[in-house]
Protein backbone atom coordinates (compact mmCIF):
# COMPACT_ATOMS: atom_id res chain seq x y z
CA UNK A 1 0.00 0.00 0.00
CA UNK A 2 1.30 3.46 -0.68
CA UNK A 3 2.79 5.89 2.25
CA UNK A 4 -0.09 8.44 1.41
CA UNK A 5 -2.93 5.81 1.76
CA UNK A 6 -1.52 4.74 4.98
CA UNK A 7 -1.21 8.44 6.24
CA UNK A 8 -4.09 9.28 5.22
CA UNK A 9 -5.76 6.46 7.06
CA UNK A 10 -4.27 7.55 10.32
CA UNK A 11 -5.30 10.77 9.37
CA UNK A 12 -8.68 10.18 9.28
CA UNK A 13 -8.19 8.60 12.67
CA UNK A 14 -6.70 11.55 13.83
CA UNK A 15 -8.97 13.61 13.41
CA UNK A 16 -12.15 11.71 14.26
CA UNK A 17 -13.62 11.41 10.40
CA UNK A 18 -13.47 7.58 10.93
CA UNK A 19 -15.34 5.98 13.33
CA UNK A 20 -16.37 2.31 14.32
CA UNK A 21 -19.21 1.82 16.34
CA UNK A 22 -23.10 1.50 15.33
CA UNK A 23 -23.99 3.69 12.61
CA UNK A 24 -27.33 4.80 9.99
CA UNK A 25 -26.15 5.67 6.42
CA UNK A 26 -27.62 8.23 4.73
CA UNK A 27 -29.14 5.21 2.65
CA UNK A 28 -30.73 3.90 6.18
CA UNK A 29 -27.85 0.78 6.58
CA UNK A 30 -27.00 0.36 10.27
CA UNK A 31 -22.84 0.01 9.37
CA UNK A 32 -20.25 -0.87 11.89
CA UNK A 33 -18.29 2.10 10.26
CA UNK A 34 -18.85 5.54 9.22
CA UNK A 35 -16.85 8.63 7.46
CA UNK A 36 -17.87 11.83 8.30
CA UNK A 37 -15.66 14.55 6.27
CA UNK A 38 -17.67 17.35 8.40
CA UNK A 39 -15.13 16.18 11.33
CA UNK A 40 -12.57 18.28 9.36
CA UNK A 41 -12.27 21.71 10.70
CA UNK A 42 -9.26 23.48 10.55
CA UNK A 43 -6.57 24.93 8.07
CA UNK A 44 -4.07 22.54 8.66
CA UNK A 45 -6.90 19.47 8.44
CA UNK A 46 -8.20 20.75 4.98
CA UNK A 47 -4.41 21.24 3.63
CA UNK A 48 -3.52 18.09 4.33
CA UNK A 49 -6.89 16.60 2.88
CA UNK A 50 -6.28 18.43 -0.35
CA UNK A 51 -3.21 17.10 -1.00
CA UNK A 52 -4.33 13.24 -0.58
CA UNK A 53 -6.80 14.18 -2.81
CA UNK A 54 -4.64 15.10 -5.24
CA UNK A 55 -2.50 12.68 -5.44
CA UNK A 56 -5.42 10.20 -5.84
CA UNK A 57 -6.60 12.30 -8.52
CA UNK A 58 -2.90 12.65 -10.19
CA UNK A 59 -2.76 8.46 -9.94
CA UNK A 60 -5.91 8.23 -11.38
CA UNK A 61 -6.35 10.98 -14.00
CA UNK A 62 -3.69 12.22 -14.38
CA UNK A 63 -4.53 16.24 -15.09
CA UNK A 64 -5.86 16.20 -18.11
CA UNK A 65 -8.96 17.98 -17.14
CA UNK A 66 -10.59 21.50 -16.74
CA UNK A 67 -12.53 21.45 -13.70
CA UNK A 68 -12.93 19.76 -10.82
CA UNK A 69 -16.80 19.99 -9.50
CA UNK A 70 -17.16 19.61 -5.40
CA UNK A 71 -21.60 19.31 -5.01
CA UNK A 72 -23.03 21.14 -2.15
CA UNK A 73 -22.66 21.54 0.90
CA UNK A 74 -19.33 19.09 1.79
CA UNK A 75 -17.75 19.37 -1.81
CA UNK A 76 -17.53 22.93 -1.53
CA UNK A 77 -14.75 22.53 0.39
CA UNK A 78 -13.14 19.41 -0.97
CA UNK A 79 -12.75 21.21 -4.27
CA UNK A 80 -10.97 24.61 -3.13
CA UNK A 81 -8.72 22.27 -0.71
CA UNK A 82 -8.01 19.99 -3.67
CA UNK A 83 -7.69 22.60 -6.18
CA UNK A 84 -5.13 24.07 -3.73
CA UNK A 85 -3.07 21.10 -3.89
CA UNK A 86 -2.64 20.36 -7.34
CA UNK A 87 -1.58 24.17 -8.08
CA UNK A 88 0.73 23.37 -4.77
CA UNK A 89 1.96 20.20 -5.45
CA UNK A 90 1.78 19.93 -9.49
CA UNK A 91 1.95 23.04 -10.59
CA UNK A 92 -0.88 22.33 -12.12
CA UNK A 93 -4.15 25.31 -12.61
CA UNK A 94 -7.65 23.25 -12.25
CA UNK A 95 -10.59 25.43 -12.07
CA UNK A 96 -13.07 24.85 -9.05
CA UNK A 97 -16.43 24.86 -9.40
CA UNK A 98 -19.71 24.03 -6.47
CA UNK A 99 -23.68 24.24 -6.91
CA UNK A 100 -25.49 26.44 -4.49
CA UNK A 101 -28.78 24.33 -3.27
CA UNK A 102 -30.81 27.45 -3.90
CA UNK A 103 -30.17 29.67 -7.46
CA UNK A 104 -29.20 33.01 -6.55
CA UNK A 105 -30.72 35.93 -8.86
CA UNK A 106 -28.62 38.91 -8.28
CA UNK A 107 -25.08 39.58 -8.05
CA UNK A 108 -23.18 36.25 -8.82
CA UNK A 109 -26.33 34.93 -10.40
CA UNK A 110 -27.27 31.08 -10.93
CA UNK A 111 -26.50 28.12 -9.27
CA UNK A 112 -23.16 27.71 -9.81
CA UNK A 113 -20.06 29.09 -7.04
CA UNK A 114 -16.15 29.48 -8.34
CA UNK A 115 -15.26 29.22 -12.23
CA UNK A 116 -18.50 28.64 -14.60
CA UNK A 117 -18.73 25.65 -16.76
CA UNK A 118 -18.64 25.81 -20.57
CA UNK A 119 -18.97 23.48 -23.84
CA UNK A 120 -15.67 21.41 -24.28
CA UNK A 121 -14.88 21.53 -20.15
CA UNK A 122 -13.66 18.11 -18.82
CA UNK A 123 -14.83 17.29 -15.61
CA UNK A 124 -14.26 15.41 -12.50
CA UNK A 125 -16.30 15.12 -9.31
CA UNK A 126 -14.99 15.08 -6.02
CA UNK A 127 -17.69 13.69 -3.01
CA UNK A 128 -16.08 12.43 0.36
CA UNK A 129 -17.78 9.17 -0.12
CA UNK A 130 -20.26 7.44 -1.74
CA UNK A 131 -22.62 4.55 -0.34
CA UNK A 132 -25.21 3.60 -2.69
CA UNK A 133 -24.42 6.11 -5.39
CA UNK A 134 -27.69 8.57 -4.73
CA UNK A 135 -25.91 11.45 -4.92
CA UNK A 136 -24.06 11.55 -8.20
CA UNK A 137 -27.84 11.45 -9.67
CA UNK A 138 -28.59 14.70 -8.47
CA UNK A 139 -25.24 16.39 -9.40
CA UNK A 140 -25.00 14.99 -13.14
CA UNK A 141 -27.55 16.70 -14.28
CA UNK A 142 -26.86 20.15 -12.79
CA UNK A 143 -23.32 19.65 -14.61
CA UNK A 144 -24.36 18.61 -17.84
CA UNK A 145 -27.17 21.87 -17.55
CA UNK A 146 -24.22 23.72 -18.47
CA UNK A 147 -23.50 23.01 -21.21
CA UNK A 148 -21.88 20.22 -23.75
CA UNK A 149 -19.61 19.05 -21.24
CA UNK A 150 -17.44 15.78 -20.37
CA UNK A 151 -17.77 14.61 -17.16
CA UNK A 152 -14.81 11.86 -16.95
CA UNK A 153 -14.49 10.56 -13.73
CA UNK A 154 -15.72 10.81 -9.49
CA UNK A 155 -13.26 10.78 -6.88
CA UNK A 156 -14.11 10.08 -3.23
CA UNK A 157 -12.27 9.87 -0.19
CA UNK A 158 -13.36 6.43 0.88
CA UNK A 159 -14.78 3.67 -1.10
CA UNK A 160 -16.62 1.56 1.01
CA UNK A 161 -16.94 -1.31 -1.16
CA UNK A 162 -20.60 -2.07 -0.80
CA UNK A 163 -23.85 -2.80 -3.06
CA UNK A 164 -25.02 0.26 -4.39
CA UNK A 165 -28.52 -0.35 -5.89
CA UNK A 166 -28.24 -3.66 -7.18
CA UNK A 167 -25.16 -6.45 -6.34
CA UNK A 168 -22.39 -4.43 -7.45
CA UNK A 169 -20.03 -1.64 -5.59
CA UNK A 170 -21.51 1.98 -5.62
CA UNK A 171 -18.70 2.97 -7.64
CA UNK A 172 -18.65 0.36 -10.64
CA UNK A 173 -22.61 0.92 -11.04
CA UNK A 174 -21.77 4.51 -11.10
CA UNK A 175 -18.70 3.55 -13.59
CA UNK A 176 -21.03 1.45 -15.95
CA UNK A 177 -23.98 3.28 -15.44
CA UNK A 178 -22.58 6.89 -16.35
CA UNK A 179 -20.01 5.79 -17.81
CA UNK A 180 -17.40 7.69 -15.59
CA UNK A 181 -13.79 6.39 -14.11
CA UNK A 182 -14.14 6.40 -10.13
CA UNK A 183 -11.30 6.47 -7.96
CA UNK A 184 -11.07 6.73 -4.04
CA UNK A 185 -7.96 7.96 -1.71
CA UNK A 186 -8.49 4.39 0.04
CA UNK A 187 -10.56 1.21 0.05
CA UNK A 188 -12.44 0.30 2.98
CA UNK A 189 -10.43 -3.30 2.57
CA UNK A 190 -7.34 -0.92 2.75
CA UNK A 191 -8.42 0.47 6.01
CA UNK A 192 -9.23 -2.88 7.61
CA UNK A 193 -5.64 -4.25 6.29
CA UNK A 194 -3.95 -1.36 7.90
CA UNK A 195 -5.29 -0.42 10.96
CA UNK A 196 -6.68 -4.50 12.37
CA UNK A 197 -4.87 -5.74 15.12
CA UNK A 198 -2.30 -2.98 15.49
CA UNK A 199 -1.78 -0.50 17.69
CA UNK A 200 -2.06 3.07 16.66
CA UNK A 201 -1.27 5.97 19.31
CA UNK A 202 -1.76 3.29 22.06
CA UNK A 203 -5.09 1.56 20.69
CA UNK A 204 -5.90 -0.83 18.64
CA UNK A 205 -8.48 0.68 16.47
CA UNK A 206 -10.14 -2.14 14.66
CA UNK A 207 -10.00 -5.06 16.88
CA UNK A 208 -11.56 -9.15 17.24
CA UNK A 209 -14.60 -7.64 17.84
CA UNK A 210 -15.37 -4.63 15.10
CA UNK A 211 -13.84 -6.87 12.44
CA UNK A 212 -16.04 -9.40 13.32
CA UNK A 213 -19.00 -7.09 12.84
CA UNK A 214 -17.65 -5.16 9.50
CA UNK A 215 -16.87 -9.03 8.51
CA UNK A 216 -20.63 -9.56 8.93
CA UNK A 217 -21.69 -6.14 7.66
CA UNK A 218 -20.24 -7.20 4.35
CA UNK A 219 -21.93 -10.29 4.21
CA UNK A 220 -25.17 -8.23 4.15
CA UNK A 221 -24.09 -5.47 1.98
CA UNK A 222 -20.68 -6.24 -0.07
CA UNK A 223 -20.36 -6.31 -3.25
Amino acid sequence: MEAYKQEFIEFMVDCEVLKFGDFVTKSGRKTPFFVNTGFYRTGTQLRRLGEYYAKAIQEKFGFDFDVLFGPAYKGIPLTVAATTAISELYDRDIRYCSNRKEVKDHGDKGILLGSPIKDGDKVIIIEDVTTAGTSIQETLPIIKAQGDVDVMGLVVSVDRMERGQGEKSALAEIEEKYGLKTTAIVTMAEVVEHLYGKEYRGKVIIDDAIKAAIDAYYETYGA
